[in-house]
C-alpha cells in the first residue's frame, strides 16, 4: 500500500478513527544524532499524514508515577501510522534515536468524535444500558 492509498473503510465511505503513535522516552542523550533525528522526522511523516500532537516534555502526573518524556503523533488512520513506522524513510533515521534513548513506542486507534464511554460498557455488559439503569 502506498502512503496515499485509501483504506477499505475510507473507500466504503466510512471514515476510520484517527490513530496515534505514542512514545515514552527515557534516558535521552541529547546529542547530534538526536538533533538529526528531529530535523528529519517531519519529512518521513508527511507522506502518511502524520503530525506531532505532543513532542517531548514531562507531563504533570495526577496519579501514579512517570519518568521520561512523552511524544504523541497523530495519523489519519492506523494503517498509515503503521506504514509510516515501517517505511524505509523512517527506518533509515530510527537508529539515530534508538542508540541514544530507551523507548517504549506503541500505536493505537482512537475513537470517533462522537464516542461515548457508555458504548464500551454496553459491549462489556450486554443488557446493561446507561439509560435503562437511570430509569430504574
Amino acid at each position: 500500500m502506498t502512503p496515499h492509498t485509501r483504506t477499505p473503510r475510507q473507500e466504503s465511505g466510512v471514515d476510520a478513527p484517527r490513530a496515534y503513535m505514542i512514545g515514552h522516552l527515557r534516558n535521552v542523550e541529547v546529542c547530534p544524532d538526536i538533533a538529526e533525528y528531529m530535523e528529519r522526522i517531519d519529512s518521513t511523516m508527511a507522506p502518511y499524514g502524520g503530525r506531532f500532537l505532543v513532542h517531548g516534555g514531562r507531563p504533570t502526573v495526577h496519579e501514579g508515577s512517570w519518568d521520561g518524556d512523552l511524544v504523541i503523533l497523530e495519523f489519519p488512520d492506523l494503517v498509515r501510522a503503521r506504514e509510516w513506522y515501517d517505511s524505509p524513510e523512517y527506518r533509515e533515521i530510527l537508529p539515530l534515536r534508538t542508540a541514544h534513548a530507551d523507548s517504549l513506542i506503541l500505536s493505537i486507534e482512537g475513537v470517533r468524535e462522537d464516542y461515548q464511554a457508555g458504548e464500551k460498557a454496553a459491549r462489556l455488559f450486554p443488557g446493561r444500558g446507561a439509560v435503562a439503569d437511570r430509569t430504574r
